[in-house]
């Protein structure tokens, strides 16, 4: 399996896996389409059981009929989808980015490309149903987002000091046929095209941007991905298929594209004035209220001649763009605690993805014993690699599982001391959030809630009894079950060889035995309940 080099072959890729579902029957961009991808998540569905969804007959709210179909789902709705992407395993993706952001490679320039086939500029942008209202724009929160919105993108940039290009996932909302209101996050150290806007508008410049609508996987997975803001992302893309990419310069503005990019808006983005922009459904899970945003005037539009609309599933998480960090976000946080701080025992790193979004709340899970220097060193680093992820880091034993809330609070419950195992620590940045009603600063919660000694056993069958259990319900055709760890009883370390003969010789039918061997060893002078080994150690 190899990377697909354009989005449509990707397509093609999923369907052959059976991983894209196509929906034929008339959908309304701005009511219904949203939506109804959104319920594969929201429905309780399992993962692997989520799909891309091709909508080919869409619709708009005054009955307009599009003749380009729109994806959604397909970048990543699951790990699997977004593997399919890159060519290779989900277990793959970690390493892949890892000798990708290593290793780029300089993009190919070439002089005539399909994102190109069909141009429109200057007239053709204004005309009824022309310029960005002829394309299926879909609205993401219908009932709270106040335009429809493109949000798949890759938003070209150029340093205009450096020549560095920049392509980093920033939302843009129609605001008329030829103009866009685009955010790009000017929060602690700024986006890459944040940092370029500060440059233009210093030498009194409007920014040259290219917005790319549809691309190889490889190659919009670097968008998200917080690369530094010095490298240029189409070098990591073409590291991750494993081949230069194909570049074009546009047709109006002085910036490179991906040749084989679906559909590309190109555009001056104003550096004197800004336009409300908003409301929008955000991937923090709230709805993002009016802001003062960037206004671009585009100056053509530019696509192949059957393009492909992508689109992805954001707000309130687990969602499409959620999925889309986690995959490659959690590998990198482990390779950063492992290789970079050296740190001993740590295993995995998982960032809590249902509504908190992934940058609040992270678990490091450690080996069984390892050293309490290490585990603190571990919750530290993964609490300051990034500014906006790690407000609540909690590490655990590797017998609990991070994506199982209640082993987290059993952790919690049992393993954790409040007054040695929390620090609390001031002066952090708030971070991805809602802006209502918060501060200017936020605070780090970090807690060991690993095993700090033996323990006795989970107090569940042990595993062969409930696997024959399971396999006994299945016989009996009883309700579908799923199973959730911990799921079977397994020792803590504060066990011995005698309790063992005495459990096996209950399940053997032998427990006589055992009541002799309890009658040999009777004692007097104590009180009920001492514990035995205290006696006759």
């Amino acid at each position: 399996m190899t990377a697909p080099i354009d989005f449509q072959e990707h397509l093609a890729n999923l369907e052959a896996r059976g991983l894209l579902t196509r929906i034929d029957r008339a959908i309304d961009k701005d009511s219904e389409l949203h939506p109804l991808a959104r319920w594969q998540f929201q429905g309780g569905l399992p993962e692997k059981e989520r799909r891309a969804f091709l909508f080919t007959d869409v619709r708009g709210a005054k009955g307009e009929s599009y003749d380009i179909p729109v994806a959604v789902g397909a970048l990543a709705a699951s790990p699997e989808i977004y593997a399919a992407g890159l060519g290779v395993g989900i277990e793959e993706i970690g390493d892949l980015w890892v000798r990708a952001m290593a290793n780029p490679l300089k993009p190919e320039r070439i002089d005539t490309a399909p994102c190109q086939e069909i141009v429109l500029s200057g007239d053709e942008l204004t005309v009824k149903g022309g310029g960005l209202a002829g394309l299926p724009v879909p609205i993401s929160t219908p009932g709270f987002d106040a335009a429809p919105y493109f949000t798949a993108t890759l938003c070209v940039t150029r340093d205009p000091e450096t020549g560095i290009q920049n392509m980093g996932t920033y939302r843009a909302a129609l605001k008329a046929k030829d103009r866009l209101g685009v955010r790009m996050a000017s929060r602690l150290g700024g986006a890459g095209g944040y940092l370029h806007w500060q440059k233009y508008q210093a030498r009194g410049e409007s920014m040259p941007c290219a917005i790319v609508i549809g691309c190889a996987p490889a190659v919009l997975f670097t968008g998200p991905q917080k690369l530094p803001v010095d490298e240029d992302e189409i070098g990591v893309a073409g590291a991750l298929i494993g081949a230069p990419v194909r570049v074009v310069r546009c047709k109006t503005i002085d910036l490179d594209v991906p040749a084989d990019a679906e559909i590309v808006i190109e555009g001056l983005i104003d550096t004197e004035l800004l336009e409300p922009e908003g409301p929008f459904g955000e991937s923090h899970g709230h709805v993002a209220l009016e802001d003062f945003n960037m206004s671009m005037t585009v100056t053509a539009i530019t696509h192949k001649q059957r393009p492909v609309l992508v689109s992805i599933v954001s707000q309130v998480t687990p969602s499409e763009s959620s999925v889309m960090k986690k995959v490659a976000y959690e590998p990198l946080f482990l390779t950063h605690l492992k290789s970079r701080l050296n740190i001993t025992g740590v295993k995995r790193v998982a960032m809590h993805e249902p509504l908190t979004n992934l940058r609040k709340v992270i678990f490091l899970q450690f080996e069984r014993g390892a050293p309490q220097t290490e585990i603190w060193r571990g919750l530290h680093g993964a609490a300051t690699l990034q500014a906006q992820c790690g407000k609540i880091v909690i590490a655990i034993s590797d017998d609990v599982d991070p994506e199982n809330a209640d082993g987290i609070f059993w952790s919690l419950a049992y393993r954790s001391n409040p007054t040695t195992d929390v620090l609390i620590t001031p002066y952090r940045s708030p971070g991805h959030g809602p802006k209502s009603g918060r501060g200017d600063m936020d605070g780090t919660i970090l807690i060991d809630a690993t095993l700090k000694q033996d323990l006795p056993p989970l107090a569940l069958p042990t595993e062969p009894f409930m696997t024959r259990a399971k396999q006994l319900w299945e016989e009996l055709d009883l309700p579908r079950l799923s199973p959730q760890p911990p799921w079977h009883g397994y020792s803590l370390g504060d066990w011995s060889e005698l309790w063992d003969r005495f459990a096996a010789a209950a399940v053997a039918g032998d427990w006589e035995e055992s009541g002799a061997n309890t009658w040999a060893r009777r004692r007097g002078g104590m009180k009920p309940e001492t514990p035995v080994r205290d006696i006759e150690d």
